[in-house]
């Protein structure tokens, strides 16, 4: 992949997509997909915003239930499976446990009938293209064998609980990367640090306006450029009011709600099975377990403030290890001090007439500005990774019939992404492991879920360089996969390759050693002197210190 940016002179696209998250990365793929001529920049690198503090799950949205929002949660279901098919080697199936306790909002029998209507809505949860991937029934545990299950549950008031399935997501930073590739594939242009700065707007009559593309600013090279389009698409997720204000001037767009969600990695292992319950304040919580680590979470709150200002603070982990204590661990409760990596991010909500950011769905909405005297432009809000697809269909179904296009069918659901062309992913597994017989097969097994098909290229580096055959962590990232991403993922710096590109830092920090291991031969591909070098290693150890 190349950053088109560099070399726009005047073309006029279909359609400009503003924003490299899930969203905006599945509606360039729907877009390029279906024929069209396709733009897309991110201001940022590709999912490094809303995209990268996920939960790290594919899942049908079970707590919609108490909303009564079947269709949302059917429309989830489905969906789950769609991914499984088209993205095998990213999303899998994962059991998770749903305890009850007495004084629980929802009662044990509540939480039984409501797995007996996700199982019903989950009927097609088998009509998967990989037999490898059977998901069981769900079940209903006593007191015993949920403490059998996780012996570090709190056993007074413990009634039992619901053991299911949903889809845990391998690497959400990879798995967006997909849809970037598979958007390119069917020859959309991408740019990551291209920011939009203005819209190009022509007048029409005194009060309407008609959108004819966007002014950018490379901010690699520092140059601007109008990059023109017969239709936009503002994908900016937590940032989507503050672009529209950027064409709607003298109106201030104060509809998108933000809330904050945050998460943080713990060495403690819970097991195989990810526990799930509710706080004694009534709050949400689960214990995931993700690469021999714990990943807990999340918390729900409503940000207020600028989307560019915002960081995850001391209080907001304190917070969530007191809800998480209240709920889990019996002598062993979780310290601060446990905490290995923490992170957070920002979610716009659609709706706002909900007291409180957590009871607000994941729906998502699609709108044209015309209302506003504005036309030539679609903002796409709300969503979750889930959904994303769909999400994507639809919005380029409404620009074809926008831009009077003849209509053309949708190939995402039965179409496997960029790189996980896979029949059976435990069959690929098991063949990666016995090509590669000199590694670790675990190691094996973790590259071939974080590349799918590509594993083959990374090895073959390692191979041909001795140097890059270095191994970077105990999942065994290879230093063979820094050069891949620069030469081959528009990775552009340290951070990128760390925290997107690899899983080198979401464990938390790896090491002095490690990052300037990977900063160096970083600074050979990318032609950093000593100072930007140091500056690069400055923004990543920034990025991963716990705060204070």
């Amino acid at each position: 992949m190349n950053r088109f940016i560099e070399k726009y002179t005047d073309h006029e696209f279909d359609l400009i997509v503003i924003g490299g998250g899930i969203t905006g990365a599945s509606v360039a793929y729907e877009a390029a997909s279906r024929g069209m001529d396709v733009a897309l920049v991110e201001k940022s690198d590709f999912g490094s915003a809303t995209s990268a503090a996920t939960s790290k799950m594919i899942h049908g949205g079970l707590r919609y239930l108490s909303t009564y929002e079947f269709a949302l949660v059917r429309e989830s279901l489905k969906e789950r499976r769609v991914l499984m098919n088209i993205a095998p080697n990213f999303i899998h199936p994962a059991p998770f446990l749903f305890s009850s306790y007495a004084k629980d909002k929802v009662s044990f029998k509540q939480m039984k009938l409501g797995m007996i209507i996700y199982e019903a809505l989950s009927f097609d949860k088998n009509w998967i293209w990989d037999k490898s991937k059977t998901m069981p029934s769900y079940k209903s545990l006593d007191n015993k064998a949920t403490k059998q299950l996780f012996p570090n549950a709190l056993t007074e008031d413990l009634i039992g609980g619901q053991l299911y399935y949903d889809c845990s997501s391998h690497s959400p930073e990879r798995f967006t990367l997909s849809f970037i590739k598979s958007a390119v594939k069917y020859g959309a242009s991408v740019a990551n640090y291209t920011e939009v700065e203005d819209f190009i707007v022509e007048p029409k009559g005194r009060k309407k306006k008609i959108i004819k593309g966007v002014k950018v600013k490379d901010k690699i090279s520092g140059e601007t450029k109008d990059l023109k389009g017969k239709l936009v698409i503002n994908c900016a997720g937590p940032w989507a009011d503050i672009v529209l204000d950027k064409v709607k001037k003298e109106h201030s767009s104060q509809e998108l709600r933000r809330s904050e969600g945050i998460h943080f990695i713990i060495k403690k292992v819970v097991g195989d099975t990810t526990f799930s319950g509710y706080s004694k304040s009534g709050r949400h919580f689960f214990l995931f377990p993700y690469r021999n680590h714990t990943l807990v979470g999340t918390t729900d709150k409503e940000y207020i403030g600028k989307p560019n200002d915002y960081k995850v603070t001391r209080e907001a982990i304190e917070d969530l290890i007191v809800e998480v204590n209240s709920a889990f661990g019996n002598k062993d409760k979780i310290k601060y001090e446990d905490i290995l990596h923490a992170y957070g991010g920002l979610r716009p909500l659609v709706e706002d007439q909900t007291e409180e950011s957590y009871k607000s769905s994941r729906k998502y909405e699609i709108t044209g500005e015309k209302k506003n005297g504005i036309s030539g432009l679609i903002t796409v809000e709300g969503g979750k990774f889930t959904t994303s697809r769909m999400l994507a269909e639809k919005a380029i179904n409404k620009a074809l019939r926008i831009l009077k296009y003849p209509k053309r069918k949708s190939i995402s659901e039965s179409t496997q992404l960029y790189g996980c062309e896979i029949k059976n992913i435990s069959d690929f597994i098991f063949e990666k492991k016995k090509k590669y017989s000199e590694y670790n097969p675990d190691n094996i097994e973790y590259l071939a879920k974080s590349y799918g098909t590509e594993i083959d290229s990374i090895m073959t580096i390692a191979a041909n360089n001795k140097e890059l055959k270095q191994i970077l962590n105990k999942d065994g990232e290879l230093l063979a996969q820094v050069q891949f991403a620069i030469r081959n993922e528009m990775a552009i710096t340290l951070t990128d390759i760390i925290m997107r590109r690899t899983g080198v830092g979401l464990l938390g920090n790896p090491g002095m050693d490690t990052i300037v291991k990977i900063a160096e031969y970083a600074a050979k591909e990318l032609n950093w002197n000593k100072a930007k070098m140091k500056a690069e290693i400055q923004k990543i150890n920034n990025r991963l210190t716990i705060p204070i």
